[in-house]
């Protein structure tokens, strides 16, 4: 089922997705530099990729419901999975919003215990919506090229699969 959101050839969610997953993770393990250091940079530069993170969240999370609403079938398990993964996202980016928002009252950014946990459970809740995104897609086919194979013509070919 091929995505509807796509740019030179290439369906635009999966091409996001690294970017709040790569900030929002990169955001804990700096908390976690902060609390073996006691540097504030570091504490100051985990908040600053939370709100990067959060910005891209919302971004990616646009593209990957708009897919969910114009290809995924309805009646079909890719759409409950579909809106699983949503839904474990969502959850993901509430905790991190909680997090950031609660640095936003402390001294340089430092966060309290409740703002670390918060953010250990959204980058815990990524993992689930990441497994669920790889079910769609690995094991439910969506936004894969109907008729993909190993030497298929490039995407920006303007080519279509047909033909082995």
């Amino acid at each position: 089922m091929r995505s509807r959101v796509r740019a030179a050839g290439h369906a635009i969610h999966p091409i996001l997705i690294v970017f709040p997953l790569g900030l929002l993770t990169t955001s804990v393990a700096f908390d976690v530099l902060h609390l073996i250091t006691d540097r504030v940079s570091f504490a100051f530069t985990a908040a600053h990729l939370i709100a990067a993170g959060l910005l891209m969240g919302v971004v990616t999370a646009v593209t990957g419901w708009l897919d969910w609403w114009l290809v995924v079938p309805q009646g079909t398990r890719a759409r409950r999975i579909g809106l699983l993964h949503g839904l474990a996202n969502a959850v993901v980016l509430v905790l991190f919003a909680i997090s950031w928002a609660m640095r936003l009252s402390e001294q340089d950014w430092v966060p309290q215990w409740p703002a670390l946990v918060a953010a250990w459970l959204g980058l815990l809740v990524s993992g689930a919506g990441g497994w669920l995104g790889g079910e769609l897609v690995e094991r439910l086919g969506i936004s894969v090229e109907e008729g993909a194979h190993p030497d298929a013509s490039s995407s920006l070919s303007g080519s279509g699969l047909a033909g082995r």
